[in-house]
């Protein structure tokens, strides 16, 4: 493992926690798309169901264990615990806009034409549009908290290290994965936007707010 995917997967398990613990301890999702957890938590899932079939490492196992069970308790403190909080006018994305084209893609463009595969691809390509609904949730409040703000910082750190990882592999390792790299260069752009705001705003103090 190198240094990129390791600091990938610790930016990715930072913002699991962040998030889940300022529901917790705000006793409010206010601000926080569901759809995307939703959708977050349907992508760990169809990913990791190599859990059934093979043993990688400890490691391995323990965060696609923790990704998953992270995910689903995220959803159920939305949409169960503190659903009197959530903020469902705003969190209005058409989610079957992402859905259905990721589904046929991944089913017309994959590595190997099963159902393992398929699902495997179809998580990666969901994984790069699922943060949609929560920049469009935050475009139409038109500002986020800070601290929701974090969340999102080091989701797309998440996957610029990847993306950093996915080169190092190249050039060290002789592997390439197209799917991987493109859908990482996706959720990356997706989030440029974003970045600029974070480091010229947040980070000077500021409240984040994206044009409506």
């Amino acid at each position: 493992m190198n240094v990129f995917r390791l600091t990938g997967d610790l930016s990715h398990l930072a913002a699991i926690i962040i998030l889940l613990l300022k529901i917790w301890k705000s006793r409010s999702c206010a601000g926080i798309s569901g759809k995307s957890q939703i959708l977050f938590a349907v992508v760990f899932t169809t990913r990791y169901l190599d859990l059934l079939t093979s043993f990688i490492s400890l490691y391995n196992t323990s965060m696609k264990l923790i990704y998953i069970g992270c995910a689903y308790a995220t959803v159920y403190l939305i949409y169960v615990k503190f659903r009197a909080t959530y903020d469902g006018n705003h969190d209005s994305f058409r989610v079957e806009f992402l859905v259905v084209p990721v589904g046929g893609l991944s089913v017309l463009i994959n590595h190997n034409f099963s159902l393992m595969e398929i699902l495997w691809t179809f998580s990666i390509y969901l994984e790069s549009v699922a943060i949609l609904p929560q920049l469009f949730m935050i475009s139409k409040t038109g500002e986020a908290e800070t601290i929701t703000t974090h969340y999102l910082f080091c989701l797309g750190l998440y996957r610029a290290l990847y993306l950093l990882n996915w080169i190092w592999r190249y050039y060290f390792e002789g592997f390439l994965d197209m799917i991987a790299i493109f859908a990482g260069l996706v959720q990356t752009v997706l989030y440029c936007d974003f970045f600029y705001l974070y480091v010229t705003k947040v980070l000077k103090g500021k409240k984040l707010s994206l044009p409506a």
